[in-house]
């Protein structure tokens, strides 16, 4: 490891896990810790409960399809979620630079509220911190949030099966384009706007369709590669990806493109990543392009015993290329 902190560390690589692996793991080594998925479950007084947090550094704080406040609020209802959870409340905490316009930090609280109220949670409490002005970037916001976990619900990152199959609800990579092109001041012929948005509505569909939903991921920092190498590295698996099925914006593709990037490593912030048996995704997928959330769903790759702990995308033109975890910081301060 570095002798210091990078900005790669906080990318959701490589490093990144690095870091939580070679740091943390081992001081705060405990069972709920070591399932590394986007939220911890406890049980207490015969009561399954998921609890996660997170924080939120975004550059800038307002950008088309949302602000740091929407995006604190979903990410945490959105991880909550992923294990299955109906999200009931969560934590605000707030560090402020000192200077920061009221009015602006007013659309961010305002913004929060209106995400809440979509999603069925409440802000129950909560922390305020301000700070000389060059000691932080304007606003920085963590949220936490508890949820309770319906009985019969087993979703982990660990628990992908060959055979299962791998779908997605809607075009990848517009969230990590529409804060670029904010903060570069970037223009396109059509707008990229994020995808932010809060998940466990249309995952509590899901749950209706078949409980026996094996894995849910967000795939946020470090896009659906980074993410899709994380479940087959927890469960022992090898992940084909079928590239003709990804759903990816002519617009997002070609700013990609100018970019430099890859889609597949660029964030997003409603998106979720559901791994299910192969009886069962045809329904799934149904099912799932009914919400509004999910009208683009698509089944875009399968569970295999082939190549364990790795993903492969299966090309257009018959090739395959092994897609592996993000390695560096490809765009800092997306979330």
């Amino acid at each position: 490891m570095a002798d210091r902190i990078l900005l790669a560390h906080g990318s959701g690589g490589k490093l990144s896990h690095e870091l939580v692996r070679q740091i943390f793991l081992p001081v705060f080594d405990n069972d709920v810790l070591n399932r590394l998925d986007d939220r911890a479950e406890i049980e207490t007084s015969g009561v399954r409960l998921a609890f996660t947090t997170d924080s939120f550094v975004v550059n800038p704080p307002f950008f088309a399809g949302g602000d740091i406040g929407k995006l604190a609020v979903c990410g945490t209802v959105n991880d909550l979620a992923m294990g299955g959870a109906d999200p009931l409340f969560l934590s605000a905490g707030f560090i402020i630079e000192e200077g920061f316009p009221m009015e602006l930090l007013k659309k961010i609280v305002e913004s929060m509220r209106q995400t809440c109220d979509e999603s069925g949670v409440k802000i129950v409490c909560g922390d305020t911190k301000v700070v000389e002005k060059g000691s932080v970037d304007r606003i920085f916001i963590n949220t936490s949030g508890i949820g309770a976990v319906p009985e019969g619900v087993s979703i982990s990152g660990s628990r992908a099966k060959p055979g299962d199959k791998v779908i997605i609800n809607g075009y990848i990579g517009d969230h990590g384009m529409a804060v670029m092109a904010q903060r570069q001041g970037l223009t396109f012929k059509k707008d990229i706007s994020s995808d932010c948005a809060p998940l466990n509505g249309l995952v509590k569909e899901m749950l209706g369709v078949t409980k026996d939903i094996h894995v849910l991921r967000d795939p946020t920092r470090g896009g659906v590669a980074t993410t899709l190498n994380e479940i087959a590295g927890q469960s022992g698996v090898g992940i084909v990806l079928w590239e003709e099925t990804l759903p990816i914006r002519n617009q997002v593709a070609a700013a990609c493109e100018i970019l430099g990037f890859d889609p597949l490593y660029v964030a997003n912030e409603g998106k979720v990543l559901a791994v299910v048996p192969a009886d069962k995704a045809g329904r799934m997928l149904e099912s799932m392009k009914k919400n509004r959330y999910g009208t683009e769903s698509a089944v875009i790759g399968e569970v295999v015993s082939d190549h364990p702990g790795r993903v492969v995308l299966a090309t257009g033109i018959g090739g395959h290329r092994i897609v592996d975890m993000l390695v560096g910081e490809q765009l800092p301060r997306i979330c």
